[in-house]
């Protein structure tokens, strides 16, 4: 079964109207589903309507990444490009480790590396964005690279490439950034982002964003005495000279959840997603810090995780997430639409068994106010 699958997203759309009914006066979702044994999407929609879709395939300990897109209007995505140019260099093992997307006036990828060597690996597209450039590694110093890392980027030139790494145990764990002023020709040696000495939880991912704005956002979660496990919003406004430290969800844990975080910008700010304590939230936040306080899907679940969250034009957000999913173990698909007060409406789904091992959703919001899961 190919990304494009109609068949599929024409069944799923029909299981989210008896789930929850349509979408009011939006339209419907539309679920896309990846090729067999695609795993981990991650999505972008550009500005001119083109759906830009980065995956992982094959081994989980040891396998590929590929692109594809698909153009406004067409039903049928384009043919897929590895992006790694060494094979097998990426991983899918612990869902929170594989590649990141990013869109600035060319596509980036990064992802942690499939070897014993801790490398954080960076390639951008040709401007055609049919090839990728061979891989490189940005870590120069900043070792101990375990939960993965995210890379952001903006149309100005500025791409950002970040992880969490330490080899003295979680509460010396600190925020690294790569930073490029060339659209990713060039790299300076990471620096560290985070002002403070919260730790970093080791083996949860973060997630990294630019907003429409110029703003830098990285999201990720804290170890702090080894107990606190909050999530955490780092928040630059000068191409990641300095940042502000942003508490945002408090968790006390003396263990590693295995999180996931998600950002998608919106007008002005961001759309920021996460777990906590089994639960799933969204809040929107811009560069002074949150504009609201977390929201969470509605009732009670079993193990919610890996959540995303996409805002419409409308001030709608549809928020998708894992549920039931542990070490390799996978599960259910489940969404929320909320409207634009941030109230939960009856539209609202679960598909079991839809999320293989080691994977989560995605999505997306079209300019018309529909939105797009990808699983």
């Amino acid at each position: 079964m190919g990304l494009s699958s109609r068949s599929a997203a024409i069944l799923l759309w029909a299981l989210s109207l008896l789930a929850g009914g349509a979408w009011g006066q939006t339209g419907p979702v539309e679920f896309i589903q990846l090729p067999a044994g695609g795993l981990q999407p991650q999505v972008v929609l550009d500005e001119g309507g083109t759906l830009h879709v980065l995956y992982f395939k094959g081994e989980p300990a040891g396998g590929d990444l590929f692109y594809q897109r698909r153009a406004p209007g067409d039903t049928a995505f384009a043919d897929p490009v590895r992006v790694n140019s060494q094979p097998g260099s990426a991983i899918a093992v612990g869902t929170i480790r594989g590649g990141h997307l990013a869109l600035g006036r060319r596509v980036h990828v990064a992802w942690m590396g499939a070897g014993k060597g801790g490398e954080f690996f960076y390639s951008r597209a040709d401007e055609k964005g049919v090839a990728f450039e061979t891989q490189r590694n940005l870590i120069h110093a900043a070792y101990g690279l375990d939960g993965g890392g995210s890379l952001a980027a903006d149309q100005e030139g500025g791409v950002y490439v970040a992880w969490h790494a330490g080899t003295e145990g979680e509460e010396r764990r600190r925020v690294w950034v790569a930073r490029s002023g060339d659209e990713g020709q060039s790299f300076s040696p990471e620096e560290r982002a985070d002002p403070g000495e919260t730790g970093a939880c080791g083996c949860c991912g973060m997630k990294a964003g630019a907003d429409r704005q110029g703003g830098l956002y990285l999201l990720y979660r804290a170890a702090t005495g080894g107990v606190h496990r909050d999530m955490r919003l780092l928040v630059s406004g000068d191409q990641g000279e300095h940042f502000a430290d942003i508490p945002v969800h408090p968790w006390e844990l003396r263990a590693c959840p295995m999180s996931s975080a998600s950002l998608s910008p919106e007008k002005t700010g961001m759309l920021l997603a996460w777990e906590t304590e089994g639960q799933v939230y969204y809040a929107r936040a811009d560069q002074g810090g949150l504009k609201t306080a977390p929201i969470p899907a509605p009732g009670e679940g079993k193990g919610r995780k890996h959540p995303a969250a996409v805002g419409n034009p409308q001030g709608e957000v549809l928020l998708v997430w894992d549920e039931g999913t542990a070490w390799k173990q996978g599960g259910a698909l489940a969404w929320q639409h909320y409207d634009a007060q941030g109230k939960p409406t009856v539209a609202k789904g679960l598909i079991p068994e839809a999320i293989p091992v080691w994977s989560h959703p995605a999505a997306i919001a079209y300019p018309d106010g529909r939105f797009a899961v990808v699983y």
